[in-house]
């Protein structure tokens, strides 16, 4: 990873812009990839892995567990030779640091040995909530419990028998995608049914995709239930992960702030990921976005508009939005977004202060917040809370104002380790 100061200032580009540039692989597709290779009998490798804190995690987790997993982090490239739903060790602990996908998945598939282990993380991470997904593998005959429903957590496993359950999808998708992925190893079918409306949706859309690249189909009836039926993934040779359409957003936000082109390379909007619907916001605020074979551009050509939007299917990239609404000719409300309280840190508030140190007006609500336009605004030092994505959000003001400092820059390591890099291509 590259080596960052305690702080970092940004420096402005005062002209439109004009650059072309390519993101790494995506966290959330390398993440559910790594877990469905572990459970299929025998070798994938995955090409265009995330290789960042959040991988390294999940990677070492599995290691620990007994399973074999090379990683090349030269070529971008994972090797896992999955055991056909079988966990080597009997016993094990897991620091997983704040990698929530990683406790969420881990915490299901761990249901599958036959011992004892414990899933631990970072002080953030015991405050990040997993309750409905353990309340959930209980009802299933699991036996595992966290205090405060939170980490670390406690599996008492002897398999996964199957049967019905029930679970809430207000606070994290993860959860969902968690138990339909886990699922086909369990002794007997699994029926679920949603107890809430369910966040974030595309997620739960890519991990049935990706569930269906490994040889798995579900049934399902809309949001609301679901089947899986005992079966097994089929390991691929070579699986390639999509770009990060997450990480791609700061830089498809970029010509909205700044004006001029950005191309994001090897990207499509046929991506599985939710992020990618983020070029829709875009469209709304006025930018222009083209599609190429392989690349997607977005153009700022005079203005852009502010808009009233609900973001509860692509919370990860409200902080992106927020970032580009002071620039917009009239207030930006976003909604729908109150499980971002639950995230990294309490992204909402977190928002709304660091806007508010810069001189913009925001008023921040249960469930988003409202940006006004400003003309400028002042220096600050942006506190990040040791979430990426208020250092790479918070950057994107820095390409337009002077005085911008990202306070512990180096937290983008959890999914973009070369952000800062990637980011001075714009120069």
């Amino acid at each position: 990873m590259p080596s960052l100061p305690p702080s970092l200032q940004i420096t402005p580009i005062h002209h439109p812009l004009d650059a072309t540039v390519r993101v790494p692989g995506s966290k959330s597709l390398t993440n559910r990839a790594l877990l469905i290779s572990a459970l299929a009998n025998g070798k994938t490798r995955l090409t265009n892995a995330l290789f960042s804190d959040d991988s390294r995690y999940f990677a070492k987790a599995l290691q620990t567990l007994g399973f074999d997993v090379q990683l090349d982090e030269a070529n971008y490239s994972m090797s896992v030779t999955g055991l056909g739903g079988k966990i080597p060790a009997k016993k094990a602990e897991l620091f997983i640091g704040n990698a929530g996908t990683a406790a969420r998945f881990l915490s299901a598939f761990l249901t599958l040995g036959n011992g004892e282990y414990i899933l631990d993380g970072e002080p953030r991470m015991r405050e990040r909530p997993i309750g409905d997904l353990i309340e959930a593998l209980n009802q299933l005959g699991v036996e595992m419990e966290a205090k405060n429903n939170c980490p670390p957590v406690e599996i008492f496993a002897k398999g996964l028998p199957g049967g019905k359950t029930r679970i809430a999808g207000d606070i994290s998708s993860q959860f969902l995608s968690a138990l339909l992925m886990t699922a086909p190893y369990a002794q007997s079918s699994i029926k679920v049914e949603l107890t809430t409306d369910l966040n974030s949706k595309p997620y739960v859309d890519m991990t049935i995709s990706i569930m269906k690249d490994f040889g798995i189909e579900i049934e399902r009836d809309q949001y609301s239930h679901f089947t899986i039926h005992p079966s097994a993934y089929l390991p691929i040779t070579n699986y390639s992960i999509e770009s990060d359409a997450s990480a791609a957003s700061y830089f498809f936000a970029a010509p909205a702030i700044c004006g001029g082109m950005v191309r994001v390379e090897n990207i499509s909007r046929k991506s599985v990921q939710g992020d990618i619907g983020f070029l829709d916001v875009l469209t709304k605020m006025g930018c222009v976005v083209k599609e190429f074979d392989n690349s997607i551009t977005v153009h700022r050509p005079l203005s852009i508009v502010g808009i009233d939007i609900d973001m509860r299917d692509i919370p990860d990239t409200a902080q992106t939005l927020a970032a580009i609404a002071p620039f917009a000719d009239s207030p930006t409300r976003i909604r729908g977004i109150a499980s971002a309280r639950v995230k990294e840190t309490d992204r909402v508030h977190a928002t709304c202060v660091e806007l508010d140190r810069l001189g913009v007006r925001v008023e921040e609500h249960e469930d988003g917040m409202t940006i006004h336009p400003v003309e400028t605004m002042r220096s600050a030092s942006i506190q990040t809370y040791n979430d990426h994505r208020m250092a790479m959000a918070f950057s994107l003001i820095g390409l337009r104002f002077d005085g911008v400092t990202i306070e512990n820059p180096s937290c983008v390591s959890k999914t973009f380790p070369n952000f800062f890099e990637v980011l001075e291509m714009l120069q």
